[in-house]
C-alpha cells in the first residue's frame, strides 16, 4: 500500500466529505462538474460523494450566482441567497415565478407562480421595476453574456412613503471556454438602502472577478473590491437612473484599474514568479512578453486587451 493510500484509509468518512466539499466549493467558475467527476473517481465511495455534493453544490451555485432557464423558456432565475424562497426554490421577480432547482444537475426542474406574500408591495415594486429596467439596459451594454435581477431585501411590505426599505441588484456574467482552457466570471452585488427620513439612498457594492487559465499550467485570478456611494431619494424613475449611473461608474472604474494592473504584470508579478537568470542561463525577454501565448490568451479571454 502506498503512503497516499495508507493516509486515505486513516481518514474518517466525515473527514473525506469535508475535504471533498473544500475542493468543490473552491472550484473555479463553471468547473465544479469537472471537479465533482474527479472527486467521485478518487473517493470510490458513493455515499460520501453524494453527501459532499449535496452540501457543496447549493453553496457553490448561490456564491457564483448561476443563472438557470425556466423549463418553458419563459425567463431565467439567478440562484442566490437573495432569491432563495425555500430549500431549492428561487424567486424571479421579473416574471413573478418561483423556480425549483436541482443543484447538483444545475438545472431548473419546474416553476410555479409566486404567491402574494413572496412578492413586494405595489409601492416597492414601482422602485424595483424601474431599477430593473435601467439595470437591464446597462448590463446588455456592458456584459455581452450578463444577467441581472433586482430584489427587495428588506421592507417588502411597505405600502407608502414614510418607511425605509432595501433593494439588492445582482449582476452576473460568465464566459466558459473549457475547450480553450479558460473560464472567467464577473459578479457584483449592490445594496440600495432607501432611507425615507434622510431622503437619501445609500449604496454599497461588492465586486468580484474570477478567471482560470489552465493550458499546460494553472493560473487563476480572484479579485475583489468594495465601494460605497449615495444619491437623493427621488421618484422611482429618477432613482433608477441615478443608481444605475453609480453602478456604471464604479464598475467601469474597477475594470479600468484591473486593466492597468494587468498591463503592469510583466514588470511586477511575472518577474517575481521567475528567476532573473534561469538555469538555462538565458535572460527572459521581459521587454517582449506578448510573444508568449499565455499573456495573449489571458488578455483576450478576460476582455482586457488594449484597444487599438
Amino acid at each position: 500500500m502506498s503512503d497516499e493510500e495508507e493516509t486515505a484509509s486513516q481518514l474518517t468518512d466525515k473527514q473525506k466529505m469535508e475535504i471533498a466539499k473544500w475542493f468543490l466549493l473552491n472550484s473555479p467558475a463553471g468547473e465544479i462538474q469537472y471537479v465533482a467527476r474527479d472527486i467521485r473517481a478518487v473517493l470510490k465511495n458513493e455515499r460520501v460523494y453524494r453527501a459532499a455534493v449535496a452540501e457543496a453544490f447549493p453553496l457553490y451555485n448561490k456564491a457564483h450566482m448561476i443563472c438557470l432557464e425556466f423549463p418553458d423558456r419563459s425567463g431565467e432565475v439567478i440562484v442566490s441567497s437573495f432569491s432563495e424562497i425555500d430549500k431549492n426554490e428561487y424567486l424571479d421577480p421579473r416574471t413573478a415565478q418561483v423556480a425549483r432547482v436541482d443543484h447538483v444537475k444545475q438545472v431548473c426542474e419546474d416553476a410555479r407562480p409566486a404567491n402574494d406574500e413572496e412578492l413586494p408591495s405595489s409601492y416597492i415594486e414601482e422602485y424595483r421595476c424601474a431599477l430593473d429596467a435601467e439595470i437591464i439596459k446597462y448590463v446588455s451594454e456592458a456584459y455581452p453574456k450578463g444577467v441581472c435581477s433586482v430584489y427587495c431585501a428588506n421592507g417588502k411590505d411597505v405600502e407608502e412613503p414614510g418607511s425605509d426599505f432595501e433593494l439588492v441588484v445582482l449582476i452576473s456574467a460568465a464566459r466558459h471556454s473549457p475547450q480553450n482552457f479558460c473560464n472567467g466570471s464577473w459578479r457584483s452585488i449592490w445594496h440600495m438602502e432607501f432611507k425615507d427620513e434622510l431622503q437619501i439612498v445609500e449604496v454599497r457594492g461588492k465586486l468580484q472577478v474570477g478567471a482560470h487559465y489552465f493550458e499546460e499550467g494553472n493560473v487563476q485570478l480572484d479579485a475583489k473590491h468594495e465601494c460605497k456611494d449615495s444619491t437623493i431619494f427621488q421618484s422611482p424613475d429618477d432613482c433608477a437612473v441615478s443608481l444605475t449611473t453609480i453602478i456604471r461608474h464604479h464598475e467601469t472604474e474597477y475594470l479600468n484599474s484591473l486593466q492597468v494592473s494587468y498591463s503592469n504584470l510583466p514588470d511586477t508579478t511575472f518577474k517575481d514568479l521567475r528567476r532573473k537568470l534561469p538555469v538555462t542561463r538565458t535572460l527572459f525577454p521581459w521587454h517582449n512578453t506578448l510573444q508568449f501565448s499565455l499573456t495573449r490568451d489571458i488578455q483576450k479571454n478576460l476582455g482586457l486587451e488594449s484597444s487599438k
